[in-house]
């Protein structure tokens, strides 16, 4: 299983990555005039992944994935090396109104983006 838990927070990586970055990518790509910064499918999928963040958090909840993980983890077990350094690097102690209110700048960040540079149809695949 904790082959399957290592995979499962690299996936959860990944997902955290999309989000943080897609904003700065977005922003860069509609600086430079690039036409995957306005794509929709992008847009909505980044818009999306916030606002699920951002929901959760709102409402007191664990994200699935790290619930998942820990189900697949038990309580025992030491995590390998790159487990150990990504688990460190996705989650951070600090009280829940932080992450919440950080999580909810960030989504309004993205609406604005969506509101001022709006996706447009037939732009660029990302």
């Amino acid at each position: 299983m904790t082959a399957a838990a290592d995979l499962l927070l690299i996936l959860h990586a990944a997902f955290v990555a999309f989000v943080v970055l897609g904003l700065p990518a977005t922003w860069l790509g509609l600086a430079l005039g690039k036409g995957w910064a306005r794509n929709p499918a992008f847009r909505i999928a980044h818009l999306a992944a916030i606002a699920f963040v951002v929901g959760e958090s709102l409402l007191g909840l664990t994200c699935p994935l790290t619930e998942w993980e820990d189900a697949l983890r038990g309580t025992t077990g030491e995590k390998e090396f790159i487990a150990r350094w990504i688990h460190a690097w996705l989650f951070w102690s600090a009280p829940p109104w932080v992450f919440t209110a950080a999580y909810a700048a960030f989504g309004a960040a993205v609406a604005w983006t969506w509101w001022r540079w709006p996706p447009r149809r037939g732009a660029s695949e990302p």
